[in-house]
Formats: C-alpha cells, sequence, structure tokens
C-alpha cells in the first residue's frame, strides 16, 4: 500500500521500539483484510471516533464460546473488514509449541482470515483476529484436525492457563501443566457452553512468583507452596556473603514477615513466622530453596476493574496437595457454581458476588469452615455474636 495512505499510523513506526503498524502492513502486503484494517484505524485516527461495534451471536456449531463477532461501523467504505470476528484458540498448557503446530496455525489463519495474531491474549489463549462468519466453520475443522481447539468466552469458564512449572522451574511445588491440562479436560462443557452470571478463570501458578499473573486476575488462583521449614545450604550462603552480597540488607530488610536473622556467619530462619513469599529464594537461589512438603495454597476472587473495582484474590485453602484427580478442589468449585449460579446478578464475578452476600454467608451456602487465613485484616466492630447462644436463649425462654 502506498506510503501515504496512513500518515498518522506511520507516526507509530518511528523510534526505536516495535510497532504493530508495520506487522500489519506486512500482512497487508497479501491479504485484503489487514489493509482495510489500517485504513479503517487510520481514519479512526483521524475522526477521533472507533469504528468497530459488536452485534449478533456468531460461532460455530455446538459451541457458545470461542468466537468474538465484531463488524465494522462503515461496510461500504472498508468491506474487506464488514465481518472481522476473533477466535480464542485453547493454547498448550505452558505455552509450549513445536515449530509445526505454529506453522499450521499461521496457515490456517492466512488461508481463511486476515492473517493478523495475537500470542497471547491476557487469559492465555492463541488470539486470531479478523475472519468473515462463513469462514468460521473452516477454520475450526481445520484447527480440530490439528489437535487445536477453542478457548473460552463469554459467561463460561475462560481457557485454564498455567506457568511452565515442573517442566523448567526448579521452584515449583506441583506439576501445574498436569493440572491446568487436567481441569480443562474436566470442564469442557463448561468452558465450550457459557451458563454462569460471568467468567470464571483458573490460573496455575508453581509458587508464589507466579508468573501468569493468578493473584490479580483469576477467580481461582492454585499456588505452589510449602509447609515445612525452607532448606538452606550454608555453604552457598557463605558463598553469597563472600561475594559482595549485603544479605542484612537485601535479604533480611526485604522481609515481609521480618523472620530472618544474619549474624555475619549464619542464616536463621523462623519458619513458624514465613509467609512463604519466595523473596528469600529469589535473592539467593542458590542457597535457599522450598521445603519438601509441597502443595498449593488455594485462593479466589480477583478480578480487573470492569463494574467495580480490580481486587486480589484472598487465602481460601492455606494448603492442599496437588495429587490428581484434584477432586477435593473440584468438589468445592462445583459447590461455589451452583451458588453463584442461583445467586449471582448478570456480570458480577465471584469476588464480587462475596464481598455483596458476605463472607460468611458464602461459605456457609457452600458448606466450608471458616478459618483465620481467610481473614485479610482484623474486624472493626470488636463485639462476636455466636448465634448457638440465641438459640439457648430462645429454648430458656420456650421452657418459662
Amino acid at each position: 500500500m502506498a506510503t501515504n495512505e496512513t500518515p498518522l499510523l506511520d507516526e507509530l513506526e518511528k523510534g526505536p521500539w516495535p510497532s504493530f503498524v508495520t506487522e500489519i502492513k506486512r500482512a497487508a502486503a497479501g491479504n485484503e483484510m489487514a489493509k482495510d484494517v489500517l485504513l479503517q484505524l487510520e481514519k479512526s485516527y483521524r475522526d477521533k471516533v472507533g469504528y468497530w461495534k459488536h452485534g449478533g451471536i456468531v460461532g460455530v456449531m455446538g459451541y457458545g464460546g470461542g468466537v468474538i463477532g465484531r463488524y465494522s461501523a462503515l461496510p461500504e467504505e472498508f468491506p474487506n473488514v464488514s465481518h472481522f470476528h476473533t477466535l480464542r484458540v485453547n493454547q498448550p498448557s505452558a505455552w509450549f509449541y513445536t515449530a509445526d503446530a505454529l506453522r499450521s496455525i499461521c496457515d490456517i489463519w492466512e488461508e481463511h482470515g486476515s492473517g493478523l495474531t495475537n500470542m497471547h491474549g491476557s487469559t492465555g489463549d492463541i488470539i486470531l483476529l479478523g475472519t468473515r462468519t462463513e469462514q468460521l466453520e473452516p477454520v475450526f475443522e481445520k484447527l480440530t484436525a490439528h489437535g487445536f481447539d477453542l478457548g473460552g468466552s463469554g459467561s463460561d469458564v475462560r481457557t485454564p492457563s498455567c506457568c511452565n512449572g515442573m517442566a523448567r522451574c526448579e521452584f515449583a511445588c506441583y506439576d501445574t501443566m498436569a493440572a491446568c491440562y487436567d481441569f480443562t479436560q474436566e470442564y469442557q462443557d463448561e468452558l465450550h457452553r457459557p451458563a454462569f452470571p460471568y467468567k470464571w478463570k483458573f490460573k496455575f501458578s508453581g509458587c508464589a512468583n507466579d508468573c501468569v499473573a493468578a493473584i490479580a486476575r483469576s477467580d481461582l488462583s492454585i499456588i505452589g507452596t510449602w509447609r515445612d521449614d525452607i532448606k538452606i545450604d550454608t555453604a552457598e550462603i557463605k558463598a553469597y556473603a563472600d561475594g559482595g552480597m549485603d544479605i542484612e540488607s537485601d535479604v533480611c530488610g526485604n522481609c515481609p514477615a521480618h523472620c530472618i536473622d544474619w549474624d555475619g556467619k549464619q542464616l536463621a530462619i523462623d519458619n513458624s513466622l514465613c509467609l512463604h513469599c519466595m523473596h528469600c529464594i529469589n535473592v539467593m537461589p542458590k542457597a535457599l530453596a522450598p521445603g519438601d512438603d509441597k502443595g498449593a495454597v488455594i485462593l479466589i476472587g480477583a478480578k480487573a476493574p470492569i463494574i467495580e473495582g480490580a481486587l486480589l484474590s484472598s487465602v481460601f485453602m492455606p494448603f492442599i496437595k496437588m495429587e490428581a484427580p484434584y477432586r477435593e478442589i473440584k468438589d468445592v468449585v462445583e459447590e461455589i457454581w451452583d451458588v453463584w449460579c442461583e445467586e449471582g446478578k448478570a456480570r458480577e464475578r465471584i469476588g464480587e458476588f462475596i464481598q455483596r452476600v458476605g463472607l460468611g454467608d458464602f461459605l456457609e451456602a457452600i458448606g466450608v469452615e471458616p478459618i483465620p487465613e481467610m481473614v485479610a485484616v482484623p474486624r472493626e466492630n470488636p463485639y462476636i455474636f455466636y448465634e448457638e447462644f440465641f438459640e439457648e436463649d430462645d429454648e430458656e425462654g420456650e421452657d418459662e
């Protein structure tokens, strides 16, 4: 396309950083959809108006999710993007690909769509940007023939995602890839057929470094942890000290629990106070390591700011062994879904639902006993009332 057709977008190619405009121009050299994307975007920049619109339900046979319908508001002016639907494709666990798998995806998309991809969406999916309604079934057929399935969209289980866990990380406390695959297979119906008040995300991180941002983004975070003592290699600690590391400042001073002491020769950790945040292990990975009694902490309720403000996950189950088939976790999740589907409001994430009904009533409804780890901050009201006391008083009054 002529260089003078997109003068405003051309400004985004200047400077030392990569530009999405450059990449779309490369695709536009052989794809009319990509070319019209650029021209419509240039008009949006010029007019300061977005010209994409959502409308209608589009998808593939038997699925209610996986396709996001999108249309141009100017179909006469930009006919090649009059339809510009997005497909979400379920990524491999931890985003491990072979070159052949990537080539097959790209070949399918260049034949049936715009050729534009987003690797990856914030949930984890392979995002295929832009195709026409009549191309959805052919794309789906070829993707499934190569072993790929659509991911989640709408009010369903979104595509579960995980860090690479034990595949590449020595600090992973459970097999994140195995757990992610298991949950993906278990909840196929919930993933493909929206039936919830709003979206539900599972994310699996092997340790508290949380490389998939589960604590900030997922409705149920499964974060690897341990419950015995941090393992200490005294010789390696000496090597760090001899190498010039300021252990008192860099390790002890930054411990959020203030549970580490260094006397210049010996490092002592009060494991009863340790928060298992991974900071000391990250700073001295050759000297410190997670304990041997490994499992996961389950957190609930994170979300980005949509209707209300952002929420971080809260501790729900402080420790659980991560062993297939993970039935204890799944049983609780299914109880939560039953209550949430019955009582939740439209577009209300589970974290907002818990805030609205109160943690006590929520736990009672799903049959889970409260534990101290669920409390984020101390209560402001010093008065505590127990239902059984009132029941005893009522019974005494009846006897009189």
